[in-house]
């Protein structure tokens, strides 16, 4: 399990990031401030304040390399 905070602050990207997570096996949660929800989720990703970086966290242990580099473009730095 990784914890990686990641900005998604237009609606191309949510949906970029939709399909970028479910073209993985994992389980992903966005965490904001005390809501989780299932990153795999384009309706519960808008339910969320998008105006500020989120947290994604990661739930696996093999693939992670992969899923590091797909989500390059949207991990904040």
């Amino acid at each position: 399990m990784q914890t990686v905070t990641i900005s998604l602050n237009s609606i191309d990207k949510v949906k970029a990031f939709v399909n970028t997570v479910t073209k993985f096996d994992s389980d992903f949660d966005l965490i904001s401030g005390r809501y989780v929800i299932d990153a795999k989720s384009i309706m519960g990703i808008f339910s969320l304040d998008l105006s500020k970086p989120i947290d994604l966290t990661i739930h696996s242990d093999n693939e992670m390399e992969k899923i590091m580099s797909a989500l390059e473009p949207y991990i904040v730095k």
